[in-house]
């Protein structure tokens, strides 16, 4: 079943000794009398390949001459029927009818088009035109083009023609080429040239195009991805970012379809089918793999949560399997892990913060204003806000001192006898230097009963050398102690060995040593067990060298080391620490992969986290917002809406109220 020199990948095989005839005669048994028989219905029809299953049909109209697929949408009801008789259709005619149904009566389900026509072959475009054809005696194309208009029309014709490229040879000129014609057509032209995005989308070879979006991410600093969300929009955006994620890894694409269809309340049962029933044959397993490495639970696992009865008993037979259990890590979501830790090494990206020194800024101005807010009855959070969101961290320090200077008065104490709750805490922790705030924060995370690890996580695995340098000394000024010697009285065993090694702000700097590198890797697999060969080394010996690696090694290098662990392994390191490790030493090193990988979605995620689901998690996110705002909240911005389809400021806005709010979108800086 898999093309010739491919592993098959599918979830759903043929039958060994199968009978068409004899699986006829059970079928009608099944529905024969009053009611059915649906656990015998479901067993069987999952349980073959759809070329059997067309066999049966046609065993069953020779041998009782009736309509099998009429019978059982006689005999079945709800989600449970439209899973089956899908299973019943040959895989063009499944999509012909999903693209029929997509566009008959008023409205038009785009998401389904989209689905369809973007991650189809071309061999796959040819048979559904077909079999449209033949079902609907109508033209799928002029259906489609009197259904829809503008640049989604366009580009969804382009699709329809089935005439990708196929050829894997690829010109490094044609690549550089492409990638600087996307670039002039969108970020760097006013207006945008929307033709030339469809010509080269639809019409380049799958190969080429990954190849064009590592050299577009080369030259503009940004994925592909992000360039696509500013520049176009409505459906030939949503279009055209599924032409891109299919194109980089379908399965993963499937993965995230699958994962929002099931997500939250309801389930969209539809597209759940659609998926289920059209990969079942292909990349079923390549999904449920990318599935639960993206989503840290397995496909399996969902659908038993969010299905209920016979229909789940179908889809948990078309899943296969369940990868929890399992364990084992499949080659496309090691392929997509690789990938992933490429881009991020070749990716020159410039980090920008979203608050920038003001022009003509004076300091002895914003000094009055500042007093005028808070003086006599009542404060002017409004005119407070306005200035301190809007200055550089240097400059609110000189603004503490022309206030001192000025009015003799400590701003500071000031601000803190003025306001209250969560604005008073993002105020004055503004109005620190990074160093002296980070300082504070490590501080309450030591201090009193327990131990917030999160946060001492989340500062000492993210900073460089020069932050945790001053970090240091602001500690020791503040607290008449060292940071060390906190650390190593409030936590204990590798945690604290961790910490104290971050703590020394001793990572190298230089670039990436490949022979040092494949010796690392060796030692990460030997320490995650994941290695073929056995280390004379003792288990604590593998443990500290895996620490020294990780807390130690530049991040150029370990971003190589991660792609030789995953060439040794065929695993991903993030993946298999969060396996084989728990707790806060789990949390730790996979904090550290996080943020060599990608620093900023590091902190998007944290950001998400804070604010999903009930109750806001107000500390952390106003420690992300001040220590972000001048580094990288633009960069943090552009991944929040590349991982949740949202822009943080839309989720802050209505997560948040009153002056809070008003001075968290302030350091936001914009809406996406």
């Amino acid at each position: 079943m898999a093309p010739k020199g491919k592993v098959y990948r599918g979830s759903v095989k043929d039958f060994p000794g199968f009978n068409a005839s004899q699986d006829a005669d059970a079928l009608y048994n099944a529905m024969k009398g009053f009611g059915s028989d649906k656990d015998a219905i479901l067993d069987l029809i999952t349980s073959r390949s759809n070329k059997q299953r067309v066999e049966i049909c046609q065993a069953y109209k020779s041998q009782y001459g009736k309509d099998l697929i009429a019978d059982l949408k006689y005999e079945l009801t709800g989600k449970f029927e439209r899973l089956i008789v899908s299973l019943m259709r040959p895989p063009a005619y499944s999509d012909a009818k999903e693209i029929k149904d997509a566009i008959a009566g008023i409205g038009t389900d785009e998401k389904c088009l989209i689905e369809i026509l973007a991650s189809r072959t071309n061999q796959e475009i040819h048979d559904l035109v077909a079999a449209y054809k033949d079902a609907y005696e109508r033209d799928l194309e002029a259906d489609i083009v009197g259904d829809t208009s503008g640049h989604f029309k366009k580009m969804l014709v382009v699709l329809l023609q089935g005439a990708r490229e196929e050829d894997d040879v690829v010109s490094e000129d044609l690549v550089e080429q492409d990638a600087k014609d996307l670039l002039e057509a969108g970020e760097l032209k006013w207006g945008t040239d929307e033709a030339q995005f469809i010509y080269i989308l639809g019409r380049r070879s799958k190969q080429h195009l990954r190849m064009v979006f590592d050299e577009y991410l080369k030259i503009s600093g940004k994925p592909i991805e992000r360039s696509i969300r500013g520049e176009l929009s409505g459906d030939f955006e949503k279009l055209m970012l599924a032409v891109v994620k299919c194109i980089r890894s379908t399965a993963e694409y499937f993965a995230e379809r699958l994962y929002k269809a099931m997500k939250g309340l309801g389930t969209r049962d539809n597209t759940l089918i659609r998926i289920m029933v059209s990969r079942s044959e292909i990349d079923m397993l390549d999904i449920r793999e990318v599935f639960r490495t993206k989503y840290e639970k397995s496909l399996h696992n969902m659908i038993k949560e969010d299905t209920s009865g016979e229909y789940k008993k179908a889809l948990l037979k078309l899943c296969g399997g369940d990868d929890d259990a399992a364990g084992e890590f499949f080659p496309e979501a090691a392929q997509v892990a690789y990938r992933m830790w490429e881009l991020s090494a070749v990716a020159k990206v410039e980090l920008r913060g979203t608050v920038q020194p003001v022009g003509n800024f004076n300091d002895d101005g914003d000094a009055q204003v500042l007093r005028k807010a808070m003086k006599g009855l009542g404060t002017d959070e409004g005119a407070i806000i306005e200035v301190l969101t809007q200055r550089s961290n240097a400059q609110r320090q000189q603004i503490l001192k022309a206030y001192k200077a000025h009015y003799g008065r400590d701003l500071l104490a000031d601000l803190k006898s003025e306001l209250s709750g969560s604005l008073a805490k993002l105020i004055l922790g503004l109005m620190l230097t990074p160093a002296q705030y980070d300082a504070k924060q490590l501080r309450k995370a030591v201090e009193g009963a327990g131990t917030d690890e999160s946060t001492l996580i989340e500062i000492m695995a993210t900073r460089n050398n020069q932050e945790i340098a001053a970090i240091n000394e602001a500690y020791q000024q503040a607290y008449h102690k060292s940071l060390e010697d906190d650390l190593s009285s409030d936590t204990s065993g590798q945690f604290k060995r961790i910490l104290v090694s971050l703590a020394l702000g001793n990572r190298d700097e230089g670039p990436e040593n490949l022979t040092q590198a494949h010796e690392d890797a060796k030692v990460v697999a030997e320490t995650l067990k994941l290695a073929d060969v056995s280390s004379n080394d003792s288990s604590d010996s593998l443990e500290t060298r895996f620490l020294s690696i990780l807390c130690t090694r530049s991040y150029p290098h370990l971003r190589r080391v991660f792609q030789e662990f995953i060439k040794m392994t065929n695993h991903d390191v993030e993946h298999a620490i969060r396996k084989r490790m728990s707790g806060d030493v789990r949390d730790a090193f996979v904090a550290i992969v996080r943020s060599v990988k990608n620093k900023p979605a590091f902190f998007a995620d944290k950001l998400y986290k804070s604010m999903k689901g009930a109750g806001t998690d107000e500390r952390t996110l106003t420690r992300i917002m001040i220590s972000r705002s001048e580094i990288d909240l633009l960069n943090i911005r552009g991944e929040f809406i590349d991982l949740f389809d949202k822009s943080l400021y839309h989720m802050i806005e209505k997560d948040t109220s009153g002056d809070y709010r008003k001075a968290l979108l302030a350091l936001c800086g914009g809406d996406d």
